[in-house]
């Protein structure tokens, strides 16, 4: 059994001077190159595919976190459709609204568009937003956290950090049980609704002769994340 301390997602994961700040996110700094898994004609799990989406411009960063223009009064579902399937969120404005208005104004830049999951660990979580793919990158900004309300599920999506106030455009779902005891350091902003099926093939993407996860078996892609509003 793993150490959940030893994975502490801090954001980075580049190598053991760096704590996983996200459970998973963020950075002590390092190569700008992503790792890349070896090239691979098929996928080796049934239902992903190793096809890269359109290359997309690269992401935009920003001066500054967006101004709130979420709505209260409104619940938001976010479609993240992913070389393995689409994956849908319901997402917790209620009790993270920082981090939703933040993920809401993202993705309507289109800021996720073919990035990749760059660290997956079976049974615990896979983790993406990262616009370098070292697990060093973020939008140009940083916003505090939102403590969790409850603990963490399979299925979840929460932020990687660095440690408090580090929260940027990396994040994580947790993929298995060893996510599930995770300490409430990451903020919590939604949980699965539809796509098990489509989780549990991220999940099989993890290499366990990886280094913490990364990289996965083969590119694992986010080739789009869409949110809807809609009113209660």
């Amino acid at each position: 059994m793993r150490v959940v301390p030893t994975r502490r997602l801090t954001l980075t994961a580049l190598g053991a001077a760096c704590a996983l700040a996200l459970p998973i996110v963020a950075a002590c700094g390092g190569d700008d190159a992503a790792s890349t898994s070896p090239a691979a004609s098929t996928s080796a799990v049934a239902g992903c595919t190793v096809t890269a989406p359109p290359s997309a411009a690269a992401p935009p960063t920003f001066d500054a976190a967006p101004p709130t223009t979420i709505d209260a009064a409104k619940t938001y579902t976010a479609v993240m459709d992913t070389s393995c399937g689409e994956l849908t969120f319901a997402l917790d404005a209620k009790n993270a609204p920082i981090t939703v208005n933040s993920f809401v104004f993202l993705a309507g830049k289109h800021y996720f568009d073919g990035l990749t999951f760059h660290r997956i660990i079976s049974g615990f979580m896979a983790q993406g937003g990262d616009p370098t793919g070292t697990g060093a990158g973020g939008p140009g900004y940083e916003f505090p956290n939102e403590t969790p309300t409850r603990g963490y599920q399979v299925g979840d999506i929460a932020m990687a950090n660095a440690g408090p106030g580090t929260n940027g455009s990396q994040f994580f779902i947790v993929t298995g049980p060893e996510g599930t005891s995770l300490p409430p350091d990451y903020t919590l902003f939604g949980t699965l609704t539809k796509g098990k099926d489509v989780l549990a093939r991220l999940d099989a993407l993890g290499d366990p002769n990886a280094d913490n996860g990364v990289p996965p078996r083969q590119p694992v892609y986010i080739r789009s994340i869409r949110v809807t509003a809609t009113t209660r």
